[in-house]
């Protein structure tokens, strides 16, 4: 039989996702998998199996195995119904959220997934209330409700248009009830949940086997029986398994060398395929007021005013990345270049009036945080070329220190670093998640911002309009407090970038608007 296939596949496939989506059927002819579990190589483990203790990338596991309310099928650019029939405010305050619930839905252990289990999921998370955990997304919710096994009402404090968006991510994975405390985590590696697929194995750090779940209930088109999710420490190492067929393709990580190889003739000659899209992460700075040096205003303005992200963005990402002057990115509405409209390009003579300004003419002595195995290769070198533009400068001592993830998220959640690196995979696609989740008492980064203007006016005012096109003032708003305080100082805007081997289909569908990918989209090629 004539495989069209084998004859395409010297071709090199560099292409963005949405071209893919309307392109020819090259890609288009799946199968379910019968030739071993696709494997994924990311350099992104999680941190936790607990729902309740994440907010951050562990959702990537999170979204395969366990099951929310709402969620994205393919195409989507707002939530829809998953675990739920049927979802919708019912009053027109946005301020009552009611979901019926699909009937007969079952955990992967048999037992039942009604209303009051919803109910659990949702107040554990608060009750547990772990410090930079989802509790911060919860904000606007006052109580749950289950009335019935199969409805379940959210009564919000305070108008919150973006709530189903919340009810989407992740963090708000619906878990057994007998599994998982009502006030504690789950301390061992055990998976309870409805999502497409079950945790048939874990080691952390190093892999999870998923196996399809056969008690699934909901949207998801499985094109796949399982899916192995292999853990690597850099991106040579990954990029290494992919040409040597031990995994079959790789999501997040990928170092900016890698991408340039992948681009090029040796990539044509092993049958491997880019695929380079627009993406909406972002890498910043945070600064921890309580230091005596990075909490005042005029260091933190002298390191923006210092700092050449465009240098950032082609020595170190070698133009793989683009350079971001807000905390909102690119793509969404709302965003602006505040920090390029206030300070321009990099100036050490306007950094020392800054600094000067504030009785400061020593060197300002401040300790650079980064983590080791989270944001990709570059991060070292990132933060070496952060510490020469800074003590080029002369206006700065650096030092720099470095933890493997599991610590630095401790080290910064107690309040230890004067200043460490962050990234940030959006939980929904809307500038609000680029901006609440790092202002408030409590927030994602485990450092309280106070921000009342934002908090109390911008942010309450932009929930009560469901059409988000009409909140841009709001969101100008918010990001001019932003640049003024500097707190945050965003570096880089990522766009998407996933290898695979040319036997590997679906890839342009399997990821969602927060750029989380969904495994059962993949699937291995067929003959034509």
């Amino acid at each position: 039989m004539f495989n069209r296939n084998r004859c395409l596949r010297r071709v090199a496939a560099i292409a963005s996702i949405s071209s893919l989506v309307t392109g020819c059927g090259v890609l288009s002819s799946d199968t379910s998998d019968d030739e071993g579990p696709i494997v994924v190589g990311t350099t992104s483990s999680p941190s936790t199996l607990d729902p309740a203790a994440s907010w951050d990338s562990s959702w990537e596991l999170f979204r395969n195995i366990y099951q929310t309310l709402l969620s994205y099928p393919v195409g989507a650019s707002t939530p829809q119904p998953d675990a739920a029939k049927s979802c919708a405010f019912s009053d027109g305050s946005h301020q009552v959220f009611r979901c019926e619930l699909r009937e007969g839905m079952t955990f992967s252990d048999g037992s039942t997934l009604d209303a009051g289990a919803v109910k659990h999921s949702i107040d554990r998370i608060r009750r547990i209330n772990v410090n930079g955990g989802p509790a911060g997304l919860l904000g606007s919710l006052e109580r749950v409700q289950a009335p019935s096994e199969r409805e379940v009402v959210f009564y919000l404090n305070k108008p919150d248009a973006t709530f189903p968006f919340v009810l989407a991510t992740p963090a708000m994975s619906i878990v057994a009830p007998d599994a998982y405390p009502a006030d504690a985590l789950r301390e061992d590696d055990g998976v309870v949940g409805s999502g497409p697929y079950t945790l048939r194995s874990y080691e952390e750090g190093e892999e999870a086997e998923l196996a399809r779940n056969g008690r699934y209930k909901g949207f998801a088109e499985r094109r796949n029986d399982a899916v192995t999710l292999r853990y690597f420490q850099d991106s040579g190492t990954m990029v290494k398994a992919l040409r040597d067929d031990r995994i079959d393709l790789t999501y997040r990580g990928l170092a900016a060398g890698d991408i340039i190889g992948l681009q090029g003739k040796t990539s044509q000659e092993e049958e491997l395929q880019l695929i380079d899209g627009a993406g909406t992460d972002i890498n910043y700075l945070v600064f921890n007021p309580k230091d005596p040096w990075a909490g005042k205003k005029e260091v933190r303005q002298a390191v923006a005013q210092v700092v050449d992200r465009a240098a950032i963005a082609h020595k170190v990402y070698k133009d793989t990345v683009d350079p971001l002057y807000s905390m909102v990115p690119k793509g969404l509405t709302g965003h602006t270049t505040g920090f390029f409209d206030d300070y321009g390009e990099p100036s050490v003579s306007k950094a020392r009036r800054i600094l000067t300004g504030a009785g400061i003419t020593e060197p300002v002595p401040l300790t650079l945080w980064y983590t080791t195995d989270r944001y990709g290769s570059e991060t070292a070198l990132e933060f070496k070329e952060l510490e020469r533009q800074l003590e080029a400068s002369k206006l700065f001592d650096i030092t720099l220190k470095s933890r493997p993830w599991k610590t630095y998220v401790e080290g910064y959640q107690k309040g230890e670093y004067p200043v460490f690196g962050r990234g940030w995979s959006p939980d929904f696609p809307d500038a609000d998640n680029f901006i609440a989740p790092f202002v408030g008492e409590q927030n994602a980064l485990g450092t309280p911002y106070e921000a009342s203007r934002i908090t109390t006016e911008l942010l309450p005012g932009s929930r009560r309009e469901s059409d988000r096109g009409n909140v841009v003032k709001q969101f100008e708003e918010a990001q001019r407090i932003l640049v003024d305080d500097a707190r945050l100082l965003p570096l880089w805007q990522g766009r998407q970038h996933v290898a695979a081997s040319r036997d590997i289909s679906g890839v342009e569908r399997a990821l969602d608007p927060s750029t989380i990918m969904m495994v059962w989209e993949l699937s291995r090629k067929t003959s034509w």
